[in-house]
């Protein structure tokens, strides 16, 4: 058979393997892998922790100190500004669990939570809840609400600007959990790709030795997409942390 028709018959089934699926009881490999993410994640905070020192040594424990001065700096006091030492545990957390996500899932054999839109709308709600819960906190319920439109707006244009923002408000729940949701999906499905392509042209090199020069293209492309997935990995845990730093901001400064 053609490799090309080979691989066009295996594509569906890879697609199919990204489903929820229970693993066991009502667990589905999402939750399964959520579960073990979020493991990981308190033990790496817990272990650089406990071995924090004023000039430290541990590279694991530089590299952590590193990424949690990046969240505090960049993320907090740039994003937001006055007052921002008491959300940086909540962006970190938010920051370091995506992060460790996104890089399980580029472990052979593993699935990234971050995967299902199940688990990116969960992320994304509490990122909303959170960023509108110290919005009515800083002004009130009233004062909250009103603050959706632009001080200084004409009074004939306020009920206009405050739909449309009301409207772009709600739906930075949406943009959030898609946004990491389909970046990473569309990784992972385009690796697959790849990895199945260099697998069926391997296998068809025995009728074609061409095919065995296409396959060393493949496992190129795969190289290169892996190393750009490592990127992307890193890129959306920082993403969907700063625009939540970001929203946090609007929510409670003067605007």
């Amino acid at each position: 058979m053609n490799p090309l028709e080979t691989l066009a018959n295996e594509v569906p089934h890879l697609q199919h393997s990204f489903d929820s699926a229970f693993v066991f009881g009502p667990v589905t490999q999402y939750v399964f892998w959520m579960a073990i993410c979020l493991a990981l994640t308190l033990i790496v905070v817990l272990v650089a922790g406990r071995k924090l020192k004023l000039v430290p040594h541990n590279k694991f424990v530089n590299m952590v100190e590193y990424g949690y001065e990046f969240v505090r700096k960049d993320m907090g006091e740039n994003a937001i500004g006055h007052g921002y030492q008491k959300h940086i545990p909540f962006l970190a957390t938010l920051f370091f669990f995506i992060l460790i996500s996104n890089v399980v899932g580029l472990i052979p054999g593993c699935k990234t939570p971050t995967g299902t839109i199940s688990v990116t709308w969960a992320l994304a709600l509490i990122s909303f809840v959170y960023f509108n819960y110290y919005g009515i906190k800083a002004r009130g319920g009233l004062g909250y609400l009103k603050s959706i439109a632009p001080s200084g707006l004409p009074k004939v244009m306020v009920p206009v600007i405050w739909f449309f923002e009301f409207i772009s408000l709600v739906l930075r729940l949406l943009t959030l959990a898609v946004r990491l949701y389909g970046n990473m999906f569309a990784g992972h499905m385009v690796l697959g790709i790849f990895a199945l392509a260099t697998s069926v042209f391997i296998t068809s090199a025995a009728q074609n030795v061409a095919f065995g020069a296409v396959s060393v293209g493949w496992f190129a492309l795969l190289i290169a997409m892996y190393a750009l997935e490592c990127l992307v990995a890193f890129l959306q845990a920082y993403v969907f942390t700063i625009l939540s730093a970001v929203y946090v901001s609007l929510a409670t400064s003067e605007h």
